[in-house]
C-alpha cells in the first residue's frame, strides 16, 4: 500500500536539526566519529520506519554506541525523529536515503554492524536484486563494514528468510543464531520494531540470524 503524502513533513524535520541530517552527501563519508563528536561504534538500520527499533536500542546502549538510521520515506522518517527527541538520545542521527546509495555516506570499514529489520520482500522473481539481502547490497555492505562486521537481519517472511540464507552461503559469509521462531529461541534482549509487535500479536514467527563479513 503506497503511504499518503504528508506535504508538512519535509518542512517539520528541519525542526530535528540535532537529529536529522538533511540533504545527506558524500561530505559525510569518513566523518561519522565528527558527525557524534566522539569515535565509538557506529551501527546502522537500514530501513528505521517509525523509528521503534533505533530508539530503544540507542537508549539501551546510550554511551557505548553510536546508530544512524536510514529511510527512504521522509513521512516516516518523521515519527523516528520525534522518538529520539522525547527521549533525549544524543547518539542518534536519522537520514532521509537511498541505501542503494550506502557507499556515497560511509567509507570503507566505517560501520561495525548493520541492522536489516523487515524489509520489503519484493515476492516477484524479477524485483529479487531490490532485496536488501540480495548479493548486490551484500557487496556493499562488505565494503562499509569494519571486517569481521555484522549484519543482523529480522523478517516475518519465512521465504525472504530461506533466500537471504541462501545470498549469504552463496556470498561465503558466516552464520551464527538462526532462529525460525525468535520469540521463543530465548534471545535477548531483543528490541522490537512496529512491524514485530504487530506480526508477533497475530501469532506470526519471526526469523532471525547474524551474518559476520
Amino acid at each position: 500500500m503506497r503511504l499518503r503524502k504528508k506535504p508538512w513533513v519535509a518542512e517539520a524535520l528541519t525542526g530535528f536539526s540535532n537529529i536529522v541530517l538533511q540533504n545527506p552527501n558524500e561530505d559525510l563519508k569518513g566523518k561519522w566519529a565528527e558527525v557524534f563528536g566522539n569515535d565509538l561504534p557506529l551501527h546502522v538500520e537500514l530501513g528505521t520506519g517509525r523509528g521503534k527499533f533505533i530508539a530503544g536500542m540507542s537508549e539501551l546502549y546510550q554511551g557505548q554506541l553510536n546508530f544512524a538510521g536510514i529511510e527512504a520515506q521522509q513521512d516516516v522518517l518523521y515519527y523516528a525523529a520525534q522518538k529520539v527527541q522525547d527521549r533525549e538520545l544524543p547518539n542518534v542521527r536519522l537520514l532521509v536515503f537511498d541505501a542503494n546509495e550506502i557507499l556515497t555516506i560511509f567509507a570503507p570499514g566505517e560501520i561495525d554492524r548493520l541492522y536489516v529489520n523487515f524489509c520489503d520482500p519484493w515476492p516477484k522473481n524479477r524485483h529479487a536484486k531490490r532485496r536488501l539481502t540480495h548479493v548486490n547490497f551484500l557487496e556493499k555492505y562488505r565494503t562499509v563494514l569494519k571486517p569481521g562486521g555484522q549484519l543482523w537481519f529480522k523478517t516475518d517472511n519465512q521465504p525472504l528468510f530461506e533466500f537471504s540464507l541462501e545470498q549469504f552461503q552463496e556470498f561465503g559469509l558466516k552464520l551464527d543464531n538462526i532462529s525460525y521462531d525468535l520469540h521463543n529461541s530465548g534471545f535477548a534482549p531483543n528490541v522490537m520494531t512496529e512491524y514485530e509487535t504487530k506480526f508477533s500479536t497475530l501469532g506470526q514467527p519471526i526469523y532471525r540470524c547474524e551474518i559476520t563479513f
